[in-house]
């Protein structure tokens, strides 16, 4: 399945991910991601592990994606 992940998303798992890498990942982010996460996940209609999984691989391995 492929998914057309808004900007706003995106750039928030990238942050995220960002923060990961440095060992600086903040509640805050964690739960703005988990958050905006499920609300792409529910009005998809898709499940949301679904969901966050496509949108790690889209941010973190974006060369799987082409």
């Amino acid at each position: 399945m492929t998914f057309d992940f808004p900007a706003d998303l995106l750039a928030l798992e990238a942050r995220a991910w960002t923060e990961i890498q440095a060992g600086t990942l903040t509640v805050d982010t964690a739960e703005a991601v988990h958050t905006a996460v499920g609300e792409y996940a529910t009005a998809a209609g898709i499940g949301r592990y679904e969901v966050e999984m496509a949108l790690k691989r889209a941010v973190r391995h974006p060369a799987a994606e082409a």
